[in-house]
């Protein structure tokens, strides 16, 4: 009753500060604490401080009334009950997940009939059979805010290891089940921050990686660190799991084990941060008491296994070729002389799979998908054609499949399954998307720009074929620019709608990512980070200079990562931009080390720690850089409640330090979904709610007209 009272009275306090509008918007007031921290001797204020206590009464009465003002002013915007109609309309249509073939007479695929909140699997006697229900998602949770988050089924397909995360958690729940009868197995994993990563070839039990349990109440916060490798022994409790693995000397190594496919070889890797460098481990399964013994102790590049024959590893890395090789090894011999067998080529290697006792190669030309198929002693066989300038992905399957499936994509290409086979080299389609719009009226081109210090970016441009370049069309660039992952052609039924109502989407492919290998990443990271956030600024200022848009018209969104680029980008040059969208973004550059898995980006952004890291990073923290008397955009942040990976505080904090910086007429909103998480496994009915939104806010705000 406490808890209520007090929370009434922060409530009343709050809208009763909100003063009748005016020219300027009015926002709940959010107390100034006078927290001052030092940080290798400069004074830096951090008044928000008190926002971090998501559970008090104060953040959550502040919670409630920054949503109360965002959904009244969506909520008034004439076309968002339209866009989000339309929007519907367009989600509404079948799709499906490309089929794997778990064992023989035993294949799994996914699919949703058009709204469900979350795809159905469904288990299929060959590629022909439509299949029966194995397991569906929507039966966990009536409001669709749980979902699959990791599966692991063992070689001969009898049992099935599977995680649930609840509102969009990092934290997983693994259950066991048996295949035939759908019984779930006593053995479960309590929630952690976990993933069943091998079993063993007689179903005996099973490897995972996982950390101490977290305090209860604490899951959004406490920092997670020391992950450790188990093993579990069927019909055994998990009290009795132990420890296969761990790093007591480092508690920001991560860990995690395979077996290879022929049951004989336990291979361990161990990594630290998100940087794509690894040690390798590895041990005999032959022998139950054989040792652990070191391959690679270094964390200088990347190793990711293929595959064996006998004692000889496959490897692709980056060491001596920035943008990826594969090489062997044979790890019995006393000297781990590694030899290349395929060597770096002027693309990027994105990913390897081992189907048909040959290597099927995906690279990025030009951050584009193309497939090459390679012999085990490195000669070439043959390309892949694929449907057009696009992303593939899948190849997946064991080492003496013949056949493989593939799912291709684009930016208008909705995504259609390719059954391959290794044999001919001939891919047949197998499942085609129909969706209700007609992709032949769109364009989708790629373009190259210089960026401030003159190195060459790529642009997908996608709209609607014959849009003049008068500059008055509106726009939204999206970027990421971090942590090695590209930004590659896909599709996205939500980028539809935008495009129906005459918007062009621009996809930066900024340095920070992988499109170009190590040195790309390197050249966006760390000490580096500034490039990202001008390669950004540089393709909005190509946008407008070759008439694609104005600035009234441009919008900047991005998410996580890309969501600090929004915020650091806005800060940055606010002048540029007509609206922004920070989406679950990275805002406190001094402080997000110090929640849950936030510690581990400091291989992409450095440490507060370190006095140089702490120079530059403070210089783009978008909370800090928010300047009051500056004139912003209209900005919608959007955050959720249960984000476990980027801890809410970072868009409190910010949403709060730009809605009192702002001297200009445009709203300073944000969008806290309940329920949520990250982003991963939200419902389809909470998709387009907020894609809705998303969309109104800019439709408002960029003076567009929906027909």
């Amino acid at each position: 009753m406490l808890r209520k009272a007090v929370l009434g009275a922060v409530l009343f306090s709050l809208f009763t500060s909100l003063l009748p509008a005016q020219t300027k918007f009015k926002y709940p007031d959010a107390r100034r604490s006078d927290q001052v921290d030092d940080f290798h001797g400069t004074k830096v204020a951090d008044p928000y401080r008190w926002m971090e206590d998501t559970e008090s009464a104060e953040t959550r009465a502040w919670i409630e009334a920054e949503n109360k003002i965002t959904f009244d002013y969506l909520g008034k915007i004439p076309e968002r009950e339209k866009i989000k109609n339309r929007l519907t309309e367009l989600w509404n249509y079948e799709r499906y997940g490309a089929p794997a073939k778990i064992a023989d007479g035993f294949y799994i695929y996914t699919k949703n009939d058009g709204l469900q909140n979350q795809s159905v699997w469904y288990k299929a006697r060959s590629i022909d059979d439509p299949g029966t229900v194995f397991f569906d998602p929507n039966k966990l949770r009536a409001d669709g805010t749980a979902a699959l988050n990791g599966s692991n089924f063992t070689d001969d397909g009898k049992l099935w290891a599977y995680g649930v995360s609840e509102a969009g958690s990092d934290r997983t729940t693994w259950y066991v089940m048996d295949t035939a009868t759908g019984q779930l197995l006593p053995d479960k994993l309590s929630p952690n921050r976990q993933g069943v990563s091998a079993w063993l070839k007689d179903n005996s039990g099973f490897y995972y990686s996982s950390y101490a349990p977290t305090a209860k109440g604490a899951e959004l916060k406490e920092t997670t660190k020391f992950q450790k490798i188990y093993f579990h022994k069927m019909g055994t409790p998990q009290s009795e799991d132990y420890v296969v693995y761990e790093r007591p000397d480092n508690g920001d190594y991560f860990s995690g084990a395979e077996i290879s496919e022929d049951g004989e070889w336990l291979l361990i890797t161990v990594g630290k941060g998100t940087e794509r460098m690894n040690m390798v481990y590895f041990k005999s399964l032959k022998d139950e008491k054989s040792p652990i013994l070191p391959l690679i102790t270094n964390l200088e590049n990347s190793w990711n296994f293929i595959g064996n024959d006998g004692p000889v590893f496959y490897f692709q890395t980056d060491k001596d070729a920035p943008r990826g090789k594969i090489v062997k090894v044979n790890v019995l011999a006393r000297s781990h002389l590694f030899q290349d067998v395929i060597p770096q080529s002027p693309d990027t290697l994105n990913g390897v799979q081992f189907v048909n006792d040959q290597f099927v190669l995906n690279y990025l030309q030009d951050a584009h998908t193309a497939i090459k198929i390679h012999n085990t002693d490195g000669t070439f066989v043959r390309d892949v054609k694929l449907p057009g300038i696009g992303s593939a992905g899948g190849f997946g399957g064991k080492r003496k499949d013949t056949e493989t499936f593939y799912t291709f994509s684009s930016f208008n290409a909705p995504p259609t399954i390719y059954r391959y086979d290794m044999k001919t080299g001939k891919s047949s389609l197998f499942r085609k998307s129909n969706v209700k719009f007609d992709p032949s009226v769109y364009e989708v081109k790629q373009v190259f720009y210089n960026s401030k210090d003159g190195t060459k970016v790529p642009m997908f441009l996608t709209y609607k074929k014959g849009t003049k370049l008068d500059g008055k069309n509106p726009t939204i660039l999206y970027g990421y620019g971090g942590f090695n992952i590209p930004s590659t052609p896909g599709f996205s039924i939500a980028r539809i709608g935008w495009l129906e109502m005459g918007g062009v989407y621009a996809v930066a492919c900024i340095r920070g990512g992988s499109e170009y290998g190590k040195d790309w990443w390197k050249g966006g990271s760390r000490l580096n980070k500034q490039n990202v956030f001008d390669d950004f600024a540089w393709a909005a200022k190509w946008l407008i200079a070759n008439k694609y848009t104005s600035t009234p018209k441009l919008a900047i969104q991005g998410g996580s990562n890309g969501g600090l680029l929004v915020g650091a980008t806005l800060n940055q040059h606010p002048e540029l931009f007509g609206a922004a969208i920070p989406q679950v973004g990275v805002m406190d550059m001094l402080r997000f080390t110090k929640f849950t898995i936030g510690w581990a980006w400091t291989s992409d952004y450095g440490s507060p720690d370190d006095p140089t890291d702490f120079k530059a990073m403070f210089a783009y923290s978008p909370y800090h850089q928010a300047k009051p008397g500056t004139k912003y955009p209209a900005t919608l942040v959007t955050t959720a409640d249960h984000d476990d990976r980027v801890f809410p505080a970072h868009s409190f904090k910010y949403t709060a330090a730009m809605q009192r910086a702002q001297a200009g007429e445009a709203p300073i909103l944000i969008r806290i979904q309940t329920r949520g998480g990250h982003g991963a496994g939200l419902p389809t009915a909470l998709a387009i709610e907020q894609q809705a939104d998303i969309y109104a806010f800019l439709v408002k705000n960029l003076g567009m007209t929906v027909k």
